[in-house]
């Protein structure tokens, strides 16, 4: 059945955020809890480290994919019935994910659990959809920071707690996870306020459940046009990189986990910093589509001097000057949001959802062969960097890509580059 929670009236937005910036919190620290110990649980079902690692590769797979085709079902969902009860859904199948994993004898339950994971962790896409619904369009980039910050701290927290449970017992996390994804049910379901009124709801298109149409429906969007190939390509960079990460890290400095997992809180904490405290002043000095260009011109020259840098202390330094690179993403959001129909923000933010989805399909498949080519070279050697360099080249195309669809959005309504549309 649907809501019958009226959407929040103007004075109740400001409280609105809040309540889904602990929700996003809370679902990212359970998911986040499980990243370093699934990999050692998929071992326990194999009989090699290559086995292992084909069959880490196969549920890495299957999630992403997952994702790809749920996102934009409940995004669209959302829109018809509610953020508030699309969220509890994917909470409650979240739990369900976490203990049947916790609880799993066989590969097949690993692959079914993330399976369920993936369809229901594309409540993201619902999390962006509610903060359009209680954002103006000029608060909307800082309001996606606002969340960024929010996923940051959670992928800074839920990792190390995952490892410190994980070393007591490997079932653990899991468990723990699924206590939060169930905490996070029981706050949804009696604090957090629906956002979407039943005046701005709409009937379920079965075009919008095909994540492909979606995305058709995405490009047709007035004023997004090149930025679809944008988000695509530089997703598509994002998650190269997160691939690539430990294993480049081990290969090109010899670092183990603490080496690795220190440069994961160190970007945690650089994304809440910028996405949490420093947008919002930085968009009082540049607009949303200034503050993209500068962030993908930042990432192009921060994934170069990764992949050239020969000691590991220059990687620390360059996330750290990689500032406007944490904002690229939450600018374009704001901006796609923002062409959006009020009535379609679900649809809108779930074919986002969707698209980052199926670059991270791929990107498992582009990265391996990329440094499998190059591990060979000796500890610090900059060919090990092929995979980063291959980043750059994809973001050194976004920023074309996103230069020119502004530039004709300009002309198309003869404006300054990044001036907020006339009314």
């Amino acid at each position: 059945m649907p809501d019958t929670h009226s959407g929040p009236s103007a004075g109740q937005r400001q409280a609105a955020m809040p309540f889904i910036m602990i929700t996003v919190l809370i679902d990212m620290l359970s998911v986040g809890l499980i990243i370093p110990v699934l990999p050692t649980l998929v071992g326990r079902f194999t009989e090699s480290p290559a086995e292992q690692v084909v069959w880490y590769g196969v549920i890495a797979f299957t999630y992403g994919f997952a994702q790809f085709v749920a996102s934009p079902v409940l995004g669209a969902l959302s829109d018809r019935y509610g953020r508030r009860p699309v969220l509890l859904l994917g909470f409650c199948g979240l739990a369900i994910n976490f203990f049947v994993t916790a609880m799993a004898w066989a590969l097949w339950m690993l692959l079914a659990s993330r399976l369920v994971g993936g369809a229901m962790q594309a409540n993201a896409a619902v999390a962006n959809a509610y903060v359009a619904d209680i954002s103006n369009p000029d608060e909307r980039a800082k309001r996606f920071g606002m969340l960024g910050a929010m996923f940051g701290i959670g992928f800074m927290l839920g990792p190390v707690l995952g490892g410190i449970l994980g070393a007591i017992d490997l079932q653990l996390p899991f468990y723990v996870a699924g206590a939060l994804a169930l905490a996070n049910l029981a706050y949804g379901y009696f604090v957090l306020p629906e956002s979407l009124p039943a005046e701005r709801r709409r009937a379920v298109q079965l075009k919008a459940l095909n994540p492909v149409s979606s995305l058709h429906g995405l490009v047709k969007l007035k004023g997004v046009g090149l930025l679809v190939a944008v988000i695509a390509l530089s997703g598509l960079a994002q998650f190269v990189l997160y691939t690539v990460w430990v294993l480049h890290g081990s290969l090109k400095f010899g670092w183990g986990p603490s080496e690795s997992g220190w440069s994961l809180f160190v970007i945690g904490v650089m994304s809440v910093l910028v996405q949490g405290f420093l947008l919002g002043k930085l968009l009082k000095v540049f607009s949303p589509q200034r503050l993209a260009l500068l962030g993908l011109l930042s990432s192009t020259i921060a994934f170069v001097a990764w992949g050239v840098a020969s000691q590991s202390w220059v990687v620390f330094v360059v996330i750290v000057a990689n500032l406007f690179g944490f904002t690229t993403q939450s600018a374009i959001q704001s901006i796609v949001s923002s062409a959006a129909d009020p009535t379609q923000q679900g649809e809108a933010m779930g074919a986002v959802s969707s698209l980052n989805s199926l670059m991270a399909v791929l990107a498992p498949m582009i990265a391996t062969p990329l440094l499998g080519a190059v591990s060979h070279y000796p500890r610090g050697d900059w060919h090990i960097g092929a995979p980063l360099y291959f980043c750059a080249a994809l973001q050194a195309l976004s920023l074309l890509l996103a230069w020119q669809h502004f530039r004709s959005v300009r002309r198309t309504e003869g404006e300054l580059p990044g001036a907020p549309a006339s009314s």
